[in-house]
């Protein structure tokens, strides 16, 4: 479980990321699973936020190849896409 700094700082990693896509797709992650993180998947999502919006969006659709450090639950969680809400 995180503590509260953490997530807030988190949070507010997973929403400004600079685009409106990415900020529903990476900040919609975080906002649907952070709350059952280990210690060890909060820092595996810190680093991957290090990474360009457009490989982590990548990634997540399924048009690019995942690297092996970031292959797991976490992103297998990603790429099922159903914490993304559907405007309609």
């Amino acid at each position: 479980m995180l503590d509260d700094v953490t997530t807030k700082r988190l949070r507010w990693r997973a929403h400004h990321r600079g685009t409106k896509e990415a900020d529903r797709l990476i900040g919609g992650f975080f906002d649907a699973h952070h709350e059952g993180w280990s210690a060890e998947e909060q820092a595996l999502f810190e680093t991957m936020l290090e990474e360009q919006d457009v490989d982590i969006m990548a990634w997540a659709i399924g048009t690019q190849a995942v690297p092996e450090r970031y292959q797991g639950a976490m992103m297998t969680a990603m790429q099922r896409l159903d914490y993304l809400p559907i405007d309609r």
